[in-house]
């Protein structure tokens, strides 16, 4: 994340939200202990999702002139992924991180929600009924968290993608927040060059 955004302290949230429009994202995560694919520790399901522009970022949205930030992020999570609010409930207490783009106006809300294995299945299906599949969203897909054997494929790979905005920024809060990942597994990631890296 460049430095065009600026982390916001929730008590100065009042002086930034009359500068220009608010936005709220939620990452959703379920651990899974005692899951591997080719010797690689899964960790958890972290989910995501490919948008309508190429780039990945987290389900939510705008959110409304008037509206609070809570519940326009669930109304946006309930057009994206068809959120279940009734049955996941998400909180203030869920909030992990708040960024301000002074070029772009914009105040940009993070929360992290973990939830069960059963819940993340269920969440992952339920986002296909979505008033906004196929169109605003162009599906959900888990973040990849582990480092395969060649030392390049998995998440160093994964985070050479194109996220929007603050996305990848958010990401790497929402793993260290949650514990699922350390800084300094973070950074070596950040390190790999896979450049010329066969498939």
């Amino acid at each position: 994340m460049g430095p065009e955004y600026v982390e916001v302290k929730k008590e100065d949230f009042h002086k930034y939200a009359d500068r220009g429009i608010q936005a709220g994202h939620c990452m959703l995560y379920a651990r899974l202990p005692g899951h591997e694919f080719e010797g690689c520790d899964l960790r958890a399901a972290v989910l995501m999702q490919m948008r309508f522009d190429g780039h990945l970022g987290f389900p939510g949205g705008i959110i409304e002139p008037g509206e609070e930030v809570l519940l326009g992020l669930i109304r946006e999570m309930v057009e994206e992924i068809n959120f279940d609010s009734d049955k996941i409930m998400l909180s203030e207490h869920n909030h992990v991180v708040t960024h301000w783009n002074p070029k772009g106006k914009i105040l940009l809300h993070f929360y992290a929600l973990e939830v069960t294995e059963e819940q993340i299945r269920t969440i992952e299906h339920r986002a296909l009924d979505s008033i906004d599949f196929g169109e605003e969203v162009m599906g959900m897909f888990r973040v990849p968290l582990y480092t395969m054997s060649d030392g390049c494929r998995g998440f160093p790979t994964f985070i050479k993608h194109s996220f929007v905005g603050s996305a990848y920024a958010q990401l790497r809060r929402g793993l260290l927040h949650a514990g699922i990942m350390s800084e300094d597994e973070i950074k070596a990631a950040e390190a790999v060059s896979c450049t010329g890296k066969s498939l």
